[in-house]
């Protein structure tokens, strides 16, 4: 018998239909494109209302004491593990 959690189901399975959909840059509006990694970068859609929750503003903190204001991705960059990211993302849509 397995338990399943819908809303982090479903949390997943929009960040990765938002991030296939935007392959070709294009951002829908309430949203902002973020990458997210330690080495290597994967770009995530999400949408910017994110951006408030005190939890991710630790994240931005992070980022700015990494990158500083200006990265040459040219996007705003969080220096944090992907799974992570995604157990945040996915905690802040239910």
């Amino acid at each position: 018998m397995a338990i399943r959690f819908p809303s982090v189901v479903n949390a997943k399975q929009l960040l990765r239909m938002k991030t296939a959909l935007n392959n070709g840059r294009d951002v829908p509006k309430g949203c902002c494109a973020v990458y997210v990694g330690e080495n290597q970068k994967k770009r995530f859609v999400i949408p910017v209302s994110y951006l408030n929750h005190h939890e991710f503003r630790a994240l931005l903190s992070q980022a700015v004491e990494e990158y500083g204001y200006s990265h040459p991705m040219g996007g705003l960059t969080i220096p944090c593990r992907e799974d992570i990211f995604v157990n945040l993302t996915s905690r802040l849509s239910g």
